[in-house]
């Protein structure tokens, strides 16, 4: 059996549901359950280096408040409720540029608690994954994130950013070629690069995908829901991959879709 996790990244406070509602009713009618790594108080005036606003803005249309907590969008808390097929694992805090990529200890874990504070004020279940925003953290924040989270889930790690005391397990996941490890009842997860991608070939796309769950025996496919709604509208063929997908993990009966609870639940096996 091969497990795959379906991670989309950047569901915040301005994320209209009819977004999600069209990208993963396939998903949610045959039973495949969807990660939400979810932005608890997003920022609504954060840039990419070029000065251009993230993508996930993409349904601001006017000024608004610098920040804005999940609870503030009740129609879209409530929906996320109503289906079970969706699990909230926590994104950041306000998704600032490397947010976590910093050493000061009191600011890491006042983001990190305060993220979930606002979680659990809007009603999910405390987030028992983490996820960086753009999978980046530093020595400290990977430390912190790790005592307050069972799963974690990032692209890679990096020695250096590592705390000294997890080296021989990285050094033994290097030496086996494996891509997930453990840190005591920690799991640490990477992920094959964002294969669901606006910015990926489409004619290779859905190779790519089934290439990379028959690789290995638990693959992490991160996507991100506002690349298939550029400028608000809908891009039917992009959409279309991913529908692709939910058929494909769907009928193959050697792959099994998991939520990163299940992950942490059932001890399965990582590589």
């Amino acid at each position: 059996m091969r497990y795959v996790i379906l991670r989309d990244d950047d569901t915040n406070a301005l994320t209209p549901v009819e977004c999600l509602e069209r990208l993963y009713r396939p998903f949610l009618e045959r039973g495949l359950p969807v990660n939400l790594a979810t932005i608890p108080n997003v920022s609504t005036t954060v840039t990419r280096p070029d000065g251009s606003p993230e993508g996930y803005l993409v349904a601001v249309r006017e000024p608004t408040e610098p920040t804005l907590p999940i609870g503030a969008n009740r129609e879209l808390v409530d929906y996320l409720l109503e289906n079970a097929g969706f699990h909230i694992a926590q994104h950041g805090f306000q998704h600032d540029y490397f947010e976590f990529d910093r050493d000061d200890v009191a600011e890491v874990e006042s983001r990190l608690e305060w993220g979930t504070r606002l979680l659990l004020m809007a009603g999910f279940p405390r987030p028992r994954t983490f996820v960086a925003p753009y999978d980046k953290f530093s020595r400290t924040s990977l430390a912190a994130a790790a005592q307050r989270f069972s799963v974690i889930s990032a692209g890679w790690y990096e020695l250096r950013r590592l705390p000294v005391f997890w080296w021989p397990n990285y050094l033994r996941k290097k030496l086996t070629g494996a891509r997930h490890w453990r840190v005591g009842q920690r799991v640490l997860l990477s992920h094959p690069g964002c294969l669901l991608s606006m910015h990926r070939s489409r004619e290779n796309m859905f190779s790519e995908v089934k290439r990379a769950v028959q690789s290995q025996p638990l693959t992490v496919l991160v996507t991100h829901w506002w690349e298939y709604f550029p400028r608000l509208e809908p891009d039917p063929d992009f959409i279309e991959k991913l529908h692709r997908t939910a058929r494909y993990l769907a009928e193959d009966p050697e792959i099994k879709v998991i939520s990163f609870a299940d992950l942490a639940r059932l001890n399965l096996p990582l590589n």
